[in-house]
Parts: C-alpha cells; structure tokens; sequence
C-alpha cells in the first residue's frame, strides 16, 4: 500500500511539537491502557530497532487503516508496504534531526532483508524479550481505531523524548554574536514553546549584563519557574536588590497585561511588599490603554507600574551595552541553558538557533 511519505512527515512533526510542548510545560503522559508494561520493556531494551521500526508502523497505520504493519515489504502481500522507505525518508531522519539516541538505519541494524514483524521472527533475534513487547505494542496498533493510534503515537514520542533526557547534549556557545543577531535570537528563542523559561532567561540575562557592564552593587534574584510571587517571597519573577532594597521587581509574562491582572498584582504583590517600582515585561503589549490607566492611579500613591515589550527593550539595552555586554548577556543565556533542570529539548531548540545564526554569517 501507498504511503504518502510528506503526510507521515507532518503529522510526525505536527504531534512530536505539541508533546514535546506539554514535556517542556511538565505535563506528562500516562501510557495508552494496557501498554505500560510493554513500553518500559521496549524503551529498556538495548535494540533500538524495535522502537523505532515501531513508529513506522504507527504512522502507517494512521494513514492506511487497511495496511498490514506486519509486513513492511511491498512484495509479502496486497496490503503491505515499504516500511524500510518509510524509515528512511521519515522516521531516522526525524529522530537524528531531534537529537533522539537512535540507529543509523532500523532494518539494517537488526532485522534481515524481507523480514516479518511475527512470531516467526523471533527465534533469529538475540533479544527476544524486547522483540515480545514490541509485538505487544503492535498488537494494540493493528486492532484500534485512529484516536487510540494517536494517543499511542503520542505515547511513543514522549518516551522518544524521555529518552533524548537521559542523553547528554551540549550546549552550544557562539563565539561572537552581532546585535543584529542577538535581534533574530531573542524573535527565536520568544517563539519558541519553553514553558516560560526562555523568556525569563532572556530577561535575567539583560539585568546581568547590565549589573556587570556597569559595576552596579545589584543582587539580580530569580524565582522558580511558575513558582507564585507569595509562594516564594519574591517581588517577582526577578527582583533586583542594592543593599538590601527592592529597586526594581519585574514580571515576565507571555500573555497580554490587562487592567485586572494589574490590580490583582498591586494587592497581592506591590502593596503588601512596598515595591516602589514594578515592570511588566511582556511578549506583546497589545493594548494596555487600561492597565496603564490603573498604573497611574499608582503612582499617584507612590508606586511605579510600568509596561514593556521584550524583544524592544532587551534589543535598546544590548545597543546601549556595546560589544562587552552583548558577551556578557550571550554568556549567561548559555549557563541558563546548560542547567540540569533545562529539557534537552530546548537545549536543542537553542543549538539550532545557534546554527542558524551560524548560517546566515556565511551567506553575508
């Protein structure tokens, strides 16, 4: 049977980016019902081939409800396919591409020319016991409808994903980095899906490189991510303190700053704290006319709210802080993103941030 291999590429990415989303975010999955067991043994065993076979198998399935996954040659019969190609202009690629532990090539690793995913095959496999889960697993495959294929589909790239966590990637550390290039970086790395993080380590880092470029006493404090304000003591999602003083509390937000959510910010956090000074750093500031209309209330207290956009403001900075403090602020982006806690999933979003970068100096 035909498989549309630019289909299979797709809905793989398409599915992979909003686990690997939900992973970044610290949701995890439960394994599909009944599937548990077979999973761990599969993600335990040392033959990579079955799991990554596997996902072929899966894709095929979602496409072509009639194929037999248990044939992955076109020549066993009506309803098999090429599963080796499938493999080859599909999954290895992808799993290389993501960084994910995985063989140079599944049916050449392991598995004989013309093989059957069957019983028949098993007694030629040095590791039988993961070959046994693997059929388990495809048992499920075979016999359900598209929302349990996708929800086991799911499953399987988030224990790909588990797994790419017990490998080690490197972070990479660009040499030099132009401020038309920290421009591009920080529209990347704000685009990119990160729970949060990147954008905090954005903003961090710009306070740093400031503190450093210009000598200041400042003790630049940063709370756990998603950690509440009152939760952790803090002022905000960074405090910044000289001598034991609040300068400046500043919070980091992807979403849009409304009237309400500076009112609740101002009884929860500015009011009881004293913070004289509270900035919301902000993804967009779409439109603040009424939150900024609330912040002058504030003022007229004594108290400071005010309101910028991130990529605007880190960028004004970087101009002002020359060469030294644009490394100074890259330096320290990368030892945010080298940190235990950081998914390897953006460790690689930044790797290829980086490349990128990398790529478009040489086309100049």
């Amino acid at each position: 049977m035909n498989i549309d291999y630019e289909v299979a590429r797709n809905t793989l990415q398409e599915v992979f980016s909003d686990v690997q989303g939900a992973h970044v975010e610290g949701r995890g999955l439960q394994a599909p019902k009944a599937l548990g067991e077979p999973y761990d043994l599969l993600f335990e065993s040392r033959t990579q081939a079955y799991r990554e076979v596997l996902l072929g198998c899966i894709l095929a399935r979602l496409q072509q409800p009639k194929v037999n996954v248990r044939f992955p040659y076109v020549q066993q019969g009506e309803f098999a396919y090429n599963g080796r190609t499938l493999d080859e202009k599909v999954g290895n690629p992808f799993l290389h591409r993501e960084k994910i532990p995985s063989s140079k090539g599944p049916f050449l690793s392991v598995f004989r020319r013309s093989v059957t995913f069957t019983e028949d095959t098993r007694s030629g496999l040095r590791d039988q016991k993961g070959f046994d889960a693997m059929l388990e697993v495809l048992r499920s495959v075979e016999t359900t409808g598209e929302k349990r294929l996708r929800e086991i589909l799911r499953y399987h790239l988030y224990r790909f994903i588990l797994l790419r966590e017990e490998s080690q990637i490197d972070v990479i550390r660009p040499r030099r980095v132009s401020l038309p290039q920290c421009e591009e970086m920080i529209s990347s790395m704000i685009s990119t899906a990160s729970g949060g993080r990147f954008p905090v380590f954005l903003v961090v880092a710009t306070f740093i490189a400031i503190r450093e470029r210009f000598g200041l006493r400042w003790d630049v404090r940063v709370q756990g991510i998603n950690v509440a304000d009152s939760a952790s003591g803090a002022g905000g999602d960074v405090t910044v303190v000289e001598d034991g003083q609040i300068v400046l509390a500043v919070e980091v937000t992807e979403r849009c700053v409304d009237k309400s959510r500076v009112v609740a910010t101002f009884d929860t956090t500015v009011a009881p704290s004293g913070i004289e000074d509270y900035l919301f750093v902000v993804k967009d500031r779409g439109d603040v006319a009424e939150a900024m209309k609330q912040a002058r209330q504030y003022f007229s207290q004594g108290y400071e709210v005010n309101f910028v956009e991130m990529k605007q403001w880190i960028c004004a900075v970087l101009a002002v802080l020359g060469a030294k403090g644009r490394a100074r602020f890259v330096d320290k982006l990368v030892e945010y993103i080298s940190g235990e806690d950081v998914p390897a999933g953006l460790k690689q979003a930044w790797n290829d941030i980086v490349v990128q970068l990398a790529s478009g100096e040489r086309e100049t």
